[in-house]
């Protein structure tokens, strides 16, 4: 046996007992660009109300759970990460999350037979301002970490307006008489409330991630 088969068969060895690393920053990345194409389409529902965009949002969950469902299997395969392995499953549940409570939102919408407002329209806004930060966030994990925290500010920032806003709109809705039609928009107002919030949280799991990087 040559030099050159000694290396390889070495080689062979050390990669089946200890196996490369998968890139997570990049899957999370990945995922969380996904998050973000999601949150652009329930903003193009909000200012339309068009069903076929509906539909695409919830057929964009069904490609976010197999997406989740990689990134956790590839997870649990790995032999070692870069960073701690919890904030990498929180990272990958809550992303998930957001995308979920955007689908419950719109189905939702649907099935009462309401139309978005103004007040839809601008959480989804908020929202989609708070996922790109965290897009941002995540693609800097790999190259300039520190950088990241800024994003993460950002969107618990973003979320902060979602709230603020919800509650004002709670106090204008509860107006009058038509109470069917108050408890039905306010369970689409918590819907995008509860897509936030795991917006939130995620933001948080990129802010641990940083601190223990730098």
């Amino acid at each position: 046996m040559n030099h050159d088969q000694d290396k390889s068969l070495l080689a062979r060895i050390f990669e089946r007992f200890f196996p490369k690393s998968a890139d997570f920053f990049a899957l999370l990345h990945e995922q969380s660009h996904h998050v973000e194409h999601t949150v652009n389409l329930l903003v193009h529902y909000m200012e339309s109300g068009e069903t076929e965009i509906g539909q695409q949002i919830r057929e964009d969950e069904h490609a976010a759970d197999k997406v989740k469902v990689r990134n956790i299997h590839t997870l649990n395969e790995a032999f070692s990460t870069p960073i701690d392995r919890e904030d990498i499953y929180r990272a990958i549940t809550t992303l998930d999350e957001v995308v979920n409570a955007c689908k419950d939102a719109v189905s939702e919408m649907t099935a009462l037979q309401l139309q978005p407002d103004a007040v839809t329209l601008e959480m989804a806004r908020h929202l989609h301002d708070g996922v790109v930060a965290l897009t941002a966030g995540y693609f800097k994990l790999s190259r300039q970490p520190a950088a990241a925290s800024d994003d993460a500010d950002v969107a618990r920032k973003a979320e902060r307006k979602v709230e603020k806003l919800y509650r004002k709109a709670l106090a204008e809705l509860f107006q009058g008489e038509d109470y069917i039609h108050m408890f039905k928009r306010r369970e689409i107002y918590r819907h995008l409330t509860h897509a936030a919030e795991r917006m939130a949280a995620c933001a948080n799991t990129l802010h641990d991630i940083v601190v223990k990087m730098v």
